[in-house]
């Protein structure tokens, strides 16, 4: 009887571990399933993509073949030059017009060719002018050989950084270019270009173009380690015209743009300085109302203030902790939301009662978030 009971449980035992190992290597085979199918979706992207850039490439080296033979016969023979110019501008002019426009809307570096082809038709006729256009050419291109070196550089010194932001972009605009196709399924993708790697082009040209940052402008408060100078957050207006500043120091000080950038920093004086009760964590200014900005403190208080009156009109007190962030809406102007060590996200909705001193609450919605599950 004991040894039936034992080999009862030993069965059940064997037969729960075999159910753990055989959930355990069917989730192990969906996950990399997903995976797989996730890579194999990145490589297709990154073949597409490849060909578009191919031929653009391609359609770059051949107008630049063509434009430097068109220099070259320029200068063996000067005295046909205007028929033949003529006549080639209107041969090879609209290639180079439209190559800005080419599918997908991405620059393909034609501006130097044209600096180069108008120097040719307005310079002084002659094969020394010609020669001396043919070797600024090759000048130009050798510097560009070299500035392409540093910009390799760049791009293998954070590639795997290039990488994730190449994937996300791609997967997001395929995404959406599946959702529109299957809305409409008349609708027929054009040769070129996709909005991903178009939207990627411009993040890598912008990040290898600078190579350092220059100092226009200080502005110094008081002793540089001192705490109570620490600045916590800086905002631009929705012109871009003043920016404010906020910290430690309990106060708000808004600077007007132009005057920092173009006075000398002896003259840095704030145009308006706002004090606050706690210490500041958080600016953000109204992308729609240009005397709106809002602030969040140490306190867990949220409050919008009115730059041209100096004054709070409206305050939020409903975290429980310090606040560290507040950010207006870029599409709702009477909408913010904010974030604090209570693991909490209110949005808030105001508008301010024009016949009452006072603000009047629209509606709140809040968001908790538990540590343990980031």
């Amino acid at each position: 009887m004991l040894s039936e009971k034992k080999r009862k449980l030993e069965q059940e035992e064997a037969e729960r571990n075999m159910q753990i190992l055989l959930d355990f290597l069917q989730m192990l085979r969906k996950q990399k399933v997903d995976e797989l199918n996730e890579v194999q979706h990145d490589l297709q992207y990154i073949k597409q993509d490849l060909n578009s850039v191919e031929r653009h490439r391609i359609d770059l080296y051949r107008a630049r073949d063509r434009y430097s033979m068109k220099l070259r016969m320029l200068a063996d023979d000067p005295i046909g030059k205007k028929p033949w110019s003529s006549s080639t501008d209107r041969n090879f002019g609209g290639l180079f017009s439209t190559s800005r426009n080419a599918p997908g809307g991405l620059p393909t570096g034609n501006l130097t060719y044209k600096k180069v082809d108008s120097k040719a038709q307005i310079g002084s006729p002659g094969p020394q002018r010609k020669d001396t256009s043919i070797s600024e050419l090759n000048s130009q291109h050798m510097s560009q050989s070299g500035l392409a070196v540093v910009r390799k550089k760049r791009v293998n010194a954070q590639f795997n950084d290039l990488q994730e932001c190449y994937l996300q972009k791609r997967r997001q605009f395929a995404n959406k270019s599946r959702v529109k196709e299957e809305k409409d399924a008349d609708v027929v993708q054009r040769e070129g270009y996709s909005e991903g790697l178009a939207d990627f082009q411009s993040v890598l040209s912008t990040f290898t173009r600078y190579s350092r940052l220059r100092v226009i402008a200080e502005l110094r408060h008081g002793d540089l380690f001192h705490s109570a100078n620490i600045v916590s957050s800086i905002e631009f207006d929705r012109d871009d015209e003043l920016f404010a500043t906020a910290g430690v120091s309990r106060r708000i000080k808004v600077f007007d743009f132009s005057s920092v950038v173009n006075e000398p920093a002896d003259a840095h004086c704030p145009v308006v300085e706002m004090s606050t009760r706690s210490k500041l964590s958080c600016l953000s200014w109204n992308k729609y109302t240009k005397n709106h900005i809002a602030s969040s403190d140490y306190d867990g208080i949220v409050t919008v203030w009115d730059v041209t009156t100096r004054q709070s009109v409206m305050e939020y007190e409903e975290h429980e902790k310090r606040a560290w962030s507040v950010d207006f809406s870029r599409t709702e102007p009477s909408m913010l939301v904010s974030g604090s060590d209570d693991c909490k996200v209110l949005k808030d909705h105001f508008s301010l009662v024009k016949h009452k001193a006072y603000p009047y609450l629209c509606g709140r919605e809040a968001v908790s978030n538990k540590p343990s599950a980031r």
